[in-house]
């Protein structure tokens, strides 16, 4: 099950810290939000090497790319709806264009924002982002996967994109995180629970649930949205017959859109989808948020037992 709580953003404000020190060339640009994003960790022991660009966050994208394109690895962080939104041209243009190598490492994404409201509860980055020509894209469900992430992208030449949470979450993984791998983190036969970021623990928990009335879901942890892992999750559609995904992300076109483009082409198999509907969010306790959009443990149990009953595995 789910272990205790951590910040995934102090996972990465730690690790980013280790990385400066494994690498004299890597610089890091923040928006004036370097407080909340962990990147003043860094800045405070490598102010000669940190750049806050202030409230310009194309301007901060470009400078990046600038820097990149000069032999530097260079990470830029601010919250995902400026990030992603804002700055989206420039990610564009500038980042994946040149496939410079810039690592966008993006806080404060979706409902888990909670009180700062639909303005800034980013529900679609991760579409935005897995649509660019060469960008890396991942979504952490716990700090030890985000401490990995940030290794891993700091191993190649070339532009990612990382989705954290303003919540601490539970930790539910040891870690061991490889670009293009789905993490199985619980075996089953019965039904796939395919998860990213936040909802991962909630997976586990729907999970455990159905464990308790002799129904065994198998859980995949897709931190890893670009490199996608199809063969982990045509096998699992082969072995388990039927598919529930879960992610704090628009459902138009985020992890459930590609687990269901990928499954009807190659192995078609039932596939519900949970994730935000087509609206904006509101101010409000994050995870009452996810409750109230219909991303609760009870909502996906009650998918779960429509894919059951739909395969004669239950009554």
């Amino acid at each position: 099950m789910t272990g205790k709580s951590e910040s995934l953003r102090d996972a990465y404000g730690v690790e980013l810290v280790a990385r400066g020190d494994a690498d004299p060339e890597l610089v890091v640009l923040d928006a004036d939000l370097s407080g909340s994003t962990r990147t003043q960790l860094f800045g405070k022991k490598y102010p000669e090497r940190f750049f806050n660009v202030g409230v310009m966050e194309p301007t901060m994208v470009t400078m990046a790319a600038g820097m990149a394109l000069s032999g530097r690895t260079v990470f830029a962080s601010t919250f995902a709806i400026f990030a992603a939104g804002q700055a989206y041209n420039m990610v564009r243009q500038s980042v994946c264009y040149n496939h410079a190598n810039v690592k966008i490492v993006a806080t404060h994404g979706g409902l888990l924002v909670g009180g700062d409201g639909g303005t800034h509860q980013m529900l679609e980055d991760l579409a935005l982002m897995r649509g660019l020509p060469g960008m890396t894209v991942i979504a952490p469900s716990d700090a030890p996967t985000t401490r990995a992430a940030v290794r891993a992208i700091t191993e190649f030449q070339g532009p990612a994109y990382v989705r954290l949470t303003r919540e601490n979450l539970p930790v539910v993984t040891d870690g061991s995180f490889a670009l293009g791998k789905a993490a199985e983190l619980r075996p089953g036969s019965d039904l796939t629970l395919v998860a990213v970021g936040a909802m991962v623990a909630r997976a586990l928990e729907v999970a455990e649930e159905l464990h308790k009335v002799g129904v065994e879901a198998r859980v995949l942890d897709f931190a890893s949205i670009k490199p996608f892992d199809e063969k982990a999750l045509l096998k699992a559609a082969r072995e388990t017959g039927a598919i529930l995904t879960l992610e704090e992300h628009s459902v138009l076109t985020g992890l459930g859109a590609l687990v269901a483009a990928a499954t009807s082409e190659a192995y078609p198999v039932p596939v519900r989808r949970i994730g935000v509907p087509d609206l904006f969010g509101e101010s409000g306790d994050p995870w009452l948020l996810l409750d109230r959009y219909g991303l609760s443990k009870e909502r996906a149990l009650e998918e779960a037992w429509e894919l059951l009953r739909g395969r004669g595995k239950v009554n």
